[in-house]
């Protein structure tokens, strides 16, 4: 996620807005269960699976939210 931009712009969000390190690491946790859980490495129901990926869409689309605010105030 924020591939495209500077790293440390990222960077100093993540030091600076609590509520975007938290989005941003509970949005790394649910990539990493639903990764381990598409590969088969995490045993998971696929009703939950379906509900972890909604989630992770839904922070996703948080964090986006936040970062473009940021670089409204920015700019």
């Amino acid at each position: 996620m924020f591939e495209n931009d500077q790293r440390e712009d990222v960077e100093a969000l993540l030091k600076a807005d609590v509520e975007f390190r938290r989005l941003y690491q509970h949005h790394q946790e649910l990539d990493s269960k639903v990764h381990d859980a598409d590969i088969g490495v995490l045993p998971i129901d696929p009703n939950t699976l379906v509900s972890m990926k909604k989630e992770k869409l839904a922070t996703k689309a948080r964090l986006e939210r936040l970062w473009a605010d940021r670089r409204h105030m920015v700019h």
